[in-house]
């Protein structure tokens, strides 16, 4: 991937001279040149991620290629500084002779590497080497075709059937007590397919409590407690400082009621099952815990009789392959002779088929196309079923284009098995320089698809999804993910910095020549270090044990990268002091190129005005164990901050508000104190939100109608007053998503609230959002509402029919206790799809069933919890 370099590189220049054109005059000349020999260079690598394998010649001359790139983008980031302090200097600046030196410098140091540069293109010893075939029509695909890319839908489940009926029926039955059930096979089988298959279906709502768990071999005892207890409570942060024994009571405590289902994916050894074991209630009649092993031994210390997972038939093979391809298209005719011979290629393992599918979904439906992919199979299967697959993952990623491949090797830096939030991961790829905007997407709207295509083409597993179907979170396979850090380290995307047997830390001299550092738990031990790196863009931390350090510690880092653009320490909790002095309030923040920062801390309250220095900042995450977050900052006045996001109730200093000069960049505000919107010049500063949470008291809100590109927007009131409707327009015309809490506002009220909303898809009326037992719709229509999501609500009689909800394709309604029924008129949506009943009555539940025996849309699921309800409806 040695044109990855070059690529990323060429980007970042680029912006650098068209964000930066009005303080880098001196070296502009240079940089102008540098591009232009970049390039040429992109052109002559364009095809040696596919040719560089075997040949050393090569891999030094990728070697010798990166140094001299990263050297010059050194050069360039060093003098940028000076620069922008230079200008800050205001008329003081013309006694700076010191900058006028090293500007000359610079410029000295960009034509040597440009020199540099050219010898390594001339050569004609790694020109032969090589020998590239430049084709690179094939591997293309443009930011619009990816952004159309299809929403992810359920995985398809093929040949599972039997062993799910296998797997039911012992978890059904059984004896009296908690028995460990074992699902055991080779990676790629499919085991966790199969056990989620079970988990969802309506043997799953067979059990009062039903929590899944992702274990991994990097596995802690408290880890496993804390995912258990989040998945019945959302505010794990109370958890975090108490003691092992004290949360196996928390999770005893909550499963004690009812019988209950626990699913342990990816087990390695036998220390998870004796935790679990600590953590039940005994004697809880009916309970299972199913597990997912590759181990059979330990499958065997278990349980007497594992359930082996079998291999897919070569038609089921082809079966899997066909629905992966063409959905619910038919294979053409003369590609299916060619396609089952693919199939047979697969051995059985269903993740082969997924990835195959991958790599034939990118290219085009033609038999010399799928001809291309069979010859590279068939050269590539050998003994081992393991190596198998991961040269089939090599095929399916060495076809991807060359930002989209990064995107994807990128994932390999988060621990293996965690479960990576979309939103996270589309906001990194931006800030690393992988995403280019467009003339017709932004590149928020390209990462996305991005991320869809990398779904699409089955190497990535999404794990949650959004209430409109949208990817919520995913994760990487075992097997992909070990792929993926693997070839990034190969390629210098990003090193994994990881302690362990006679293993240490790389010296300096190593650290100079990668670009990103993944690092895990080791990362207190590595900082104590006195790490250097001015080479280094990124330092990600992901520990999975509690981490405390001091601001001292902090200041380190700044210290050790200098050039950092992303900084990823968010699971690290900092004890950060507020006295003026403080190194979080100075050093910190003289990371002058940094464009992602994720910090966490148990007594931040103030975001100082320092923050402002960060003038590349594009996406800030504060996680703050204190109520509120006094921002003194203009950060409306950061020119590429584009996102914000804080626990804690934010709220601006006083000089936003008065300030009518800039007008700010962010798309998204969140969590922010309603008092900050009482200004209306906030809303002329902040035309560009997209997506907005206001929470606290509301009485003082005045009207959001004038953010016009607004679509998203979340409020939650903590007053005890309800919202009061001065106007009918209290939200802007183009909202899209809507979540209310603690609003108190009238049944009655509802087409005065949302009702000019023409364009809303999303309606989530949680807590308290609305009040009263009746709710009457009329003649007033949600013509394109999509979701609708009722919670905690009063509401007794419901009175609507299929005509005020046209669009309608999922229903939410949770601890609604008080609910008589749903209109029997919604089984005539044509596009309802969905229903969802969580802790509501029984007469619900049976409306709910008759609308599912009579309901016009094709596949209707119906989810409803606790089981008990169905039962006794039935």
């Amino acid at each position: 991937m040695a044109e990855t370099t070059v690529e990323f590189a060429l980007n970042n220049l680029t912006e650098q001279l068209r964000d930066n054109i009005d303080v880098i005059a001196v070296i502009k000349d240079e940089v102008t040149c540098l591009l232009s020999e970049l390039n040429h260079l992109r052109a002559f690598l364009i095809e040696a991620n596919r040719n560089r394998r075997g040949s050393e010649i090569l891999k030094h001359f990728v070697q010798e290629l990166n140094r001299a790139i990263n050297k010059a983008e050194n050069s360039i980031d060093n003098f940028m500084i000076e620069a922008k302090l230079h200008k800050k200097r205001g008329i003081y600046k013309i006694f700076d002779l010191c900058y006028l030196v090293k500007g000359k410098r610079c410029c000295s140091e960009i034509r040597s590497i440009m020199e540099k540069l050219k010898e390594i293109r001339r050569d004609s010893t790694y020109a032969l080497s090589m020998s590239l075939q430049f084709d690179d029509s094939k591997s293309k695909q443009t930011a619009h075709q990816l952004k159309r890319a299809p929403i992810v839908e359920e995985d398809e489940v093929v040949g599972f059937d039997e062993e799910a009926d296998k797997i039911i029926n012992r978890l059904l039955g059984g004896s009296d007590d908690v028995e460990f059930i074992p699902i055991v096979g080779m990676p790629g089988l499919g085991k966790t397919t199969l056990a989620n298959k079970v988990f969802k279906s309506r043997a799953g709502y067979a059990f009062d409590n039903r929590i899944w768990v992702y274990v991994s071999q990097s596995y802690t005892q408290r880890d496993l407690f804390l995912n258990i207890i989040s998945q019945f409570t959302r505010n794990t942060e109370q958890y975090r400082y108490v003691t092992e024994e004290a949360l196996a009571e928390v999770i005893r405590e909550h499963l004690l009621p009812g019988k209950y289902l626990i699913v342990l994916d990816d087990v390695w050894t036998w220390e998870p099952l004796d935790d679990v074991k600590i953590a039940l209630p005994n004697k809880m009649r009916g309970s299972k815990v199913l597990f997912t092993t590759r181990d059979d031994k330990l499958g065997k210390f278990c349980c007497n009789e594992p359930h082996h997972l079998k291999f897919l038939t070569d038609n089921e093979c082809w079966e899997l392959l066909q629905k992966k391809v063409f959905h619910k298209d038919k294979c053409p005719r003369d590609l299916e002779e060619l396609g089952e011979r693919i199939a047979k290629k697969c051995m059985g393992l269903p993740l082969a088929a997924l990835v195959i599918a991958g790599a034939l979904t990118g290219r085009g439906k033609t038999k010399s196309e799928w001809e291309i992919v069979h010859q590279y199979v068939s050269e590539h299967i050998i003994s081992s079923d393991i190596m198998m697959t991961k040269k089939l993952v090599q095929m399916s990623c060495d076809s991807l284009p060359v930002n989209l491949k990064a995107c994807f090797l990128y994932c390999g830096a988060f621990p293996k098995g965690s479960e990576i939030p979309a939103w996270k991961i589309v906001r990194l790829w931006i800030a690393e320089g992988f995403i280019r905007e467009t003339m017709q997407s932004t590149v928020e709207s390209v990462a996305e698809g991005y991320l869809n295509e990398l779904v699409s083409k089955s190497l990535l597993m999404v794990t949650q999804s959004t209430s409109n179907g949208q990817i919520k979170a995913f994760r990487v396979h075992d097997m992909l993910h070990e792929f993926c850090t693997l070839e990034a380290s190969e390629e210098n995307l990003f090193k994994e910095i990881k302690l362990g047997v006679e293993q240490s830390f790389p010296r300096n001299q190593v650290l100079a020549t990668f670009r990103r550092l993944s690092i895990d738990s080791s990362v207190q031990e590595f900082i104590s270090t006195n790490p250097y790196g001015d080479s280094i863009r990124s330092f990600l931390c992901f520990s999975s044990r509690n981490i405390v350090m001091s601001p001292y510690e902090l200041e380190t880092i700044p210290k050790s990268f200098p050039l950092l653009r992303v900084l990823d320490i968010e699971s690290i909790l900092f004890e950060l002091e507020t006295i003026p002095k403080s190194p979080f309030q100075k050093q910190f923040f003289q990371l002058y190129h940094l464009r992602y920062l994720a910090i966490s801390s148990d007594s931040l309250k103030i975001l100082p005005k320092f923050m402002e220095d960060l003038w590349n900042l594009q996406t800030l995450i504060i996680s703050t164990q204190q109520e509120t977050l006094n921002i003194e900052a203009d950060i409306c006045n950061m020119p590429q901050l584009r996102h914000l996001h804080t626990n804690a109730s934010a709220k601006l200093c006083p000089s936003v508000l008065k300030t009518r000069n800039h007008r700010s960049a962010l798309q998204t505000l969140s969590i922010i104190e309603p008092e900050t919107f009482t200004e209306y010049v906030l809303f002329a500063r902040c035309q560009n939100l997209k997506k907005l949470g206001i929470r606290g008291d509301m009485a003082k809100l005045v009207g959001l109608f004038e953010l016009e590109y607004l679509e998203k927007l979340k409020l939650m009131n903590l007053a005890s007053g309800g919202l009061h409707l001065c106007s009918e327009n209290l939200f802007p015309r183009r909202l899209k998503q809507l979540t209310l809490s603690g609003t108190w506002f009238d049944w009655n009220e509802i087409r005065r609230v949302v009702g000019y909303l023409e364009l809303l898809e999303v309606f989530k009326v949680k807590e308290n959002a609305f009040t009263g037992d009746y709710w009457e719709l009329k003649d007033y229509v949600f013509p394109c509402l999509k979701v609708l999501w009722i919670e905690r609500s009063e509401l007794v009689n419901w009175e609507a029919s299929d005509e005020n909800f046209p669009s309608l394709e999922r229903l939410i309604l949770r601890n609604l206790n008080k609910l008589e029924e749903i209109p029997i008129n919604f089984a005539n949506i044509s596009h309802l799809k969905m229903m969802e009943l969580v802790n509501t009555t029984k007469s619900t539940v049976k409306s709910a069933q008759n609308i599912e025996s009579l309901s016009v849309c094709t596949g209707f699921k119906l989810t409803i919890f606790p089981p008990d309800t169905i039962s006794d409806c039935n």
